[in-house]
This record gives structure tokens, sequence and C-alpha cells, in this order.
């Protein structure tokens, strides 16, 4: 049965359509993947479904229905009725869905309590038991924190739970696994795939094609608004037809890519890495717990050892709440550990003065996964690039010539200059903050999930430009993410990181092809590959 049928869909806000005249259907019991870049129409599309498309958009169609209703003929009333409890949909970013002032468990009660008939106790325990499905540690606790306590992988469970708690027909899913750590993204795989299992329709909206080979029936490719490839999950990723699907393909990082640069279209050549250098960074025995919202005290970070060399890349991998982040902010002097010590170039932060951790943390500068919040939208790239010169003690007369030989280097130019941070592309966005941290000169860059939030081919180049950038400076990376082909392509060693201490370390080959502890075997074994089921 056709849950979904959508005929030449446009939508357009003013100008060309950003969405130009695509087809598809979604049947019962079947999962639709919808992948491509940024740009591509595929939020636009995911939006119209359930009529968030905005004031200002225009859509057309020759057929838009949902279980044979007219969808470009509701009213918000009608909506009301069917968003969450016919077709629930998850968003990509989970702090600007959530409600910042209300707890989660509140959000999911507020689906309850809308499109079910259960008594407020039941709905309080069928919370919890939605978040455990979800795979939320420590669910009754999590259903009572609001959204900016919790880790953006735990945000995006929650978003997930919101999304099947009204037991929807459809479940239009908009990146659900972007944020995700690998073994809790099988875990929500698993989920998806057990509601298609019971004859629920989903529509997914990704750009990780591994997910979509795990998880997908049928797969349609979009590039600028249009569909330019449809088919078979199986067919479409082992025998691609269009130029831009084998694009795609080729930006993956993978145990075979380790080495060669991932984007552009001529064949990669592995090339030799610089040697490692001194001791860059030092971490001994470091410790360090919060009060949570009962007000018991957990250990984040526990006895966690470790040094980075210059020109080396060293990984932190682990799932949300094991230690990597805080651990990171130890190293960047922004957070004080319990126990143990942080140095960078042998000079520890304990005891510092403001004069001194000044002058330190020029040496060592962070790239955020997320640009948009990390940059002042009123200030342009300019003001952006040029206070981080005037903190490094650049003279003024000299700033405006920095700026753009910084933005060269990551490959923008003098036009970017004036532009504010929503003026750019998430990859435009990231080469600026990787410009900026490179304008102190420091010795390390420490990568806090730096290319999670893009698509593939952007992704592919800015891992690209992090080698290139390497290879010329000696600059060292301690790089935290959740992907591990990131990590395999990109790193020298890793650290394997869980409930807060280093469970397993080594070279990255050797940790990825045979690996001891048995948990860096269970994240290893949850890696979605590139091979349809």
């Amino acid at each position: 049965m056709t849950v979904l049928r959508v005929e030449d869909l446009r939508v357009g806000f003013g100008g060309p359509d950003v969405v130009d005249g695509i087809s598809f259907e979604v049947h019962e019991g079947e999962c639709l993947a919808l992948v491509g870049e940024s740009g591509s129409g595929k939020s636009v599309t995911a939006r119209t479904l359930v009529g968030l498309t905005g004031d200002g958009a225009k859509v057309r169609a020759g057929e838009l229905t949902f279980a044979g209703r007219d969808l470009t003929a509701l009213r918000e009333r009608d909506w009301r009725g069917i968003r969450g409890g016919r077709i629930g949909f998850v968003l990509q970013d989970a702090l600007v869905s959530l409600d910042p002032l209300r707890k989660v468990g509140k959000e999911i009660d507020e689906v309850l309590a809308a499109h079910t008939r259960l008594s407020g106790t039941k709905r309080r325990a069928r919370v919890v038991e939605l978040l455990a499905e979800v795979g939320v540690p420590d669910p009754e606790l999590r259903s009572r924190q609001l959204p900016h306590e919790l880790s953006g992988g735990l945000r995006q469970r929650a978003l997930i739970a919101t999304a099947i708690a009204g037991e929807p027909e459809l479940i239009i899913a908009d990146e659900p696994t972007t944020a995700l750590d690998v073994t809790i993204q099988a875990q929500v795989l698993r989920l998806l795939a057990d509601l298609k299992s019971k004859d629920r329709s989903l529509l997914i909206i990704s750009h990780d094609l591994a997910v979509v080979a795990r998880l997908a029936d049928r797969v349609a490719v979009m590039k600028d608004g249009r569909i330019v490839e449809h088919g078979t999950v199986h067919k479409v990723l082992s025998r691609p037809e269009h130029e831009y699907t084998r694009q795609l393909l080729a930006a993956i990082p993978t145990e075979h890519t380790r080495g060669s640069r991932l984007s552009g279209t001529a064949p990669s050549v592995p090339r030799p890495r610089r040697e490692p250098g001194d001791v860059v960074v030092r971490a001994e025995g470091i410790g360090k717990s919060f009060r949570g919202p009962d007000g018991r005290f957990r250990a984040a970070v526990r006895d966690v050892s470790f040094t980075l060399r210059a020109a080396e890349t060293v990984g932190i991998v682990g799932e949300s709440g094991s230690g990597k982040t805080t651990t990171a902010r130890i190293v960047l002097g922004l957070t004080e550990p319990d126990a143990g010590s942080a140095e960078v170039h042998g000079q520890s932060w304990a005891g510092l003065g403001s004069a001194a951790r000044r002058a330190l943390r020029r040496d060592i500068q962070v790239i955020y996964q997320d640009t948009l919040a990390a940059f002042d939208p009123r200030h342009t790239v300019a003001k952006v690039l040029g206070e981080a010169l005037t903190v490094s003690g650049v003279p003024r007369n000299r700033r405006r010539r920095r700026v753009v030989e910084l933005l060269e280097m990551v490959g923008l130019g003098a036009e970017h200059l004036n532009r504010r941070a929503l003026q750019l592309s998430g990859g435009q966005r990231q080469r600026v903050a990787i410009a900026r941290a490179l304008a102190p000169e420091p010795a390390v860059i420490v990568c806090d999930e730096p290319v999670s939030a893009l698509d593939v081919s952007v992704q592919a180049q800015v891992l690209d430009l992090l080698d290139d950038v390497q290879r010329e400076t000696g600059v060292a990376y301690l790089f935290i993410s959740h992907d591990l082909g990131v990590i395999r392509h990109a790193c020298d060693r890793v650290l394997v990181m869980k409930d807060g201490r280093v469970v397993e370390e080594g070279a990255v080959e050797t940790v990825f092809l045979s690996p001891e502890h048995p948990y860096t075997q269970e994240l290893i074994a949850a890696i979605p590959r590139l091979t349809a089921a």
C-alpha cells in the first residue's frame, strides 16, 4: 500500500525553485532515503511533507497525498492532528528543536497527551520507556533534565523518542543519526528497522550513505533540487550511474583512504605523513567530577594520561558521556581538573595567572562542531579573524594582509572578508573556523567534532585541508569524533574512552584491526558499512 505519494513537487521562496519537480512514493513497511548535500532540497522536501515549509513558501504539486489525503489542502488545525500522531518528524538540530526551558520528559509527555489516552502516571512511565528504547542511559534522571544539560547525542535521542511516542504510520527523519556515537547509532538504526518491520514507513534524509545502506530499501539522490538517480539501495550504492553519486561515494573516509586525498575526482594516491616531533601536550592522571541534578557527583574523567607530539594527530573516541569533551576542555585550560595535570609545551595550566594563561593559550586553539554558534553573527569574517590576530599581538598594519593570507591558506579569498556567518555555507564557516584557529600560529589545535555536521563532500574537503595544514605547519591535532571512519582516515593514534577512562590506546591501524578491549570491539563491530543489506 502506498502511504506517501509525491508527484512533480515544486517549492520556491520567491526565486528559483529549491525543489524542482521531484516525484517518489513511500510504501507501507518501506524505507526510502533521500541523499544529497546541503542545498540539494532534501530538508525543504521533508518540511513540506509535514506542513512546515514556512509562510513565504510557494508549494505546487501534481499530487501530494498521505494515506490518500491531499496534504496541499490542509489547514494548520488539520496538521496538528497529523504531525506527531500519524507522521512523526525528527529534525537534525536537537538543540534548536527542543524547548530550552522545558525538561525533555515534558516534550515527550506532550505528544503522549495529545495523541494517546494514557493517564498521567502511565504517560510518565511511558516517557522513561521511550528514552530507554532509544538508548538514553539513566532515562528517569534524564527525563528531568533540560536540553542544555544533555550532550548532543542525548538530545538527538530524546528528539527521536518524541517523534515515535505517538506511534505514527510514517516517520520522516532528517539526519537522525548525525550527532550519535556509533553504538548508539546502531541502536537507533535497529529501532527504526524494528518499526519498519511492524509496517511503519520511513523517509530518511541523510548524507551518510553507510547509514542509508543499513536501513533503506530504495534511495533517491538529490542535487540542485532534482532527483538525479533513484533505485534500490543495492543498485545505487554498488553500481551508481550518475557522476554525482559516484563523487559522493568516493568522498567517504574508509580504511582504504588513509593517507590519501578525499576531495576531487582524481584517483587518490597515498602521501607520506610527517614524522611526529617533540611532545607538545602531556596529560597525567587527570580526573574531573560534576554534580548532577540529583545532587550526586559523577566522575566525567578518571585517571586519563596521554601525550601528543608535533605533527601528530591523536583521536579520542567513545560514546556521549565517555569524557571526550571534558578531557579536551581540561587540555585547553577551560576546565580545572580535580586530579592530575595537563601541560602544553611543559607548562601546566594549574596556578597560572591570567596573563600567563593568555600567553599559553596562543599555543593551543580549538575548532568546534557548531561554527554557527561559535561566531558572533554580527561580525564579518574580517572582524572574526582580525580579533584573533589582535589577541595574538599582530600589529594593526599587518592584520589585513595576514587575514587574507589565512583565508587563502584554507581555500577562501578576499571576497569573503565582508560576509557574516549566516552568509557562508557550512563548509565555508568551518574553513573560517580553521583560519581563526591558525591565526596565533599554534602548536596544537583541538578539533571537537569538526566535520560531523558537514555533507560528505564538504567533509572530504575539510579533512584534506586539515591534512594539508599539518603537512605545511607541523601543527598537532587532538581530534575528537564519533565517526570511526574519520578517525581511521585522519589519525595516527587513538584513545578509546568509556565511562571517563581510557580503555584502549595505540596506533590507529592496530586498534582497528586487532582491538583488545570488549568495548573497542563493540564500537568497531557497530560501524555501518557501505554495503546494502
